[in-house]
């Protein structure tokens, strides 16, 4: 829309869907340049467009949701979960991990695969990229468990900042709290939180990081909280902690009831939300112009398919080297023995140093004075 003064109004579609609590900006975005956003019955391939209460937008299909009041959680992040809806790789994600009748939730930055602690979660899109800008100075607080020796006054030279291959981080806080073995445990404060900072950070000083906890955002703490657990934080507190310039800036809206909570998602349901989501950089290969999966074959196998010996499938199983049993399938006619079973049997028990049978079938039996006196077959 242009308004009187020949200006865009109204806000950016990204940012409408944000609101909506159906997807961060950049996933919005995605969505948008791989053809599932329709404004007005129009499909657009484009974020540059503005969007106003009066335009009807539809997501694959769907109408947009109206927007609900800003909500805000605090959740204890376990380990060994990925902080986002849907993971390429197929590892566990945190959202499949929330009670079902939670809203819609999108994360405040994010939390390393082995990173744990306070990760927050809001159903404003909005809130969440406003809260995770280094220019609203929210401290997040973490401690650290790492193997190896520094001193204070090595922690004490991150307040000016530090740069590691090329990429400059601002003041950091840093305490040692005490020693164990060739362990230690730390404090670690920062305000921009960059990508893997904590751990690139105590790298360049020789630590190895073992554990790394966060125990606040801001003025939210983790507290006793369990991990796995959520809490919501109520919404007369929520607006105090923000204050009226970060409620301004992220345009929270405090006086729209809570939406009802979503019906529990059906088994096929919470598969098909663990599937990675189609952007137009991983669309599937039949639809990808020009370029295909080449598969690699060797030996025979690149021509054509390889030619079975003649004769009937013998199935056997084998034992690999760390003693697992595998099924294997023979071809051809077993190898034949030019000697009679007992004969090489009997070569066999030379090899070995141990005597044959004699006339009647009894082992012959050594000089008793080289030892002890050999057993008779059972029944003799």
């Amino acid at each position: 829309m242009v308004d009187e003064r020949g200006k865009k109004s109204g806000e950016r579609i990204a940012k409408a869907i944000a609101r909506a609590g159906l997807a961060s900006r950049r996933e919005a975005e995605a969505w948008i340049a791989a053809g599932r956003v329709a404004v007005n019955g129009t499909v657009i391939d484009s974020p540059a467009c503005n969007v106003s209460g009066a335009d009807r937008i539809t997501v694959d299909g769907a109408p947009l949701p109206t927007r609900e009041r800003t909500r805000l959680f605090l959740y204890h992040k376990p380990r060994r979960l990925m902080t986002t809806h849907a993971d390429p790789q197929g590892r566990p994600t945190i959202f499949a991990r929330l009670p079902q009748d939670l809203p819609r939730l999108v994360s405040v930055g994010r939390l390393d695969f082995n990173t744990e602690g306070l990760l927050l979660l809001t159903n404003d899109g909005e809130l969440a990229r406003t809260l995770e800008l280094p220019s609203t100075g929210w401290l997040r607080r973490y401690r650290v468990r790492a193997h190896g020796t520094v001193t204070q006054a090595q922690l004490d030279q991150l307040r000016a900042g530090v740069t590691i291959s090329g990429i400059h981080y601002g003041a950091i806080e840093a305490a040692l709290e005490r020693v164990q073995g060739s362990n230690l445990w730390l404090t670690f404060a920062i305000r921009e939180g960059k990508n893997r900072e904590v751990r690139n950070v105590l790298g360049h000083l020789g630590l190895d990081v073992t554990r790394l906890i966060r125990v606040s955002f801001g003025p939210f703490q983790l507290g006793e909280l369990a991990p796995g657990a959520v809490e919501e934080v109520r919404t007369r507190a929520l607006r105090e902690q923000l204050g009226a310039g970060l409620i301004a800036a992220a345009d929270a809206d405090f006086s729209t009831p809570v939406a009802p909570p979503r019906p529990e998602r059906t088994k096929d349901e919470r598969r098909e939300a663990q599937k990675p989501p189609n952007h137009s950089w991983r669309i599937h290969e039949d639809d990808r112009p020009g370029k295909t999966l080449q598969r690699k074959y060797h030996g025979s196998r690149r021509d054509g398919a390889r030619e079975l010996p003649p004769g009937k499938a013998r199935t056997g199983t084998l034992t690999d080297r760390k003693g697992r049993s595998v099924a294997v399938e023979r071809h051809g006619q077993p190898p034949a023995r030019d000697e009679p079973q007992q004969a090489s049997r009997e070569r066999r028990w030379e090899k070995r140093g141990r005597p044959q049978r004699g006339k009647h079938g009894r082992r012959r039996s050594p000089d008793r004075a080289s030892g002890p006196r050999p057993r008779q077959p059972r029944g003799r």
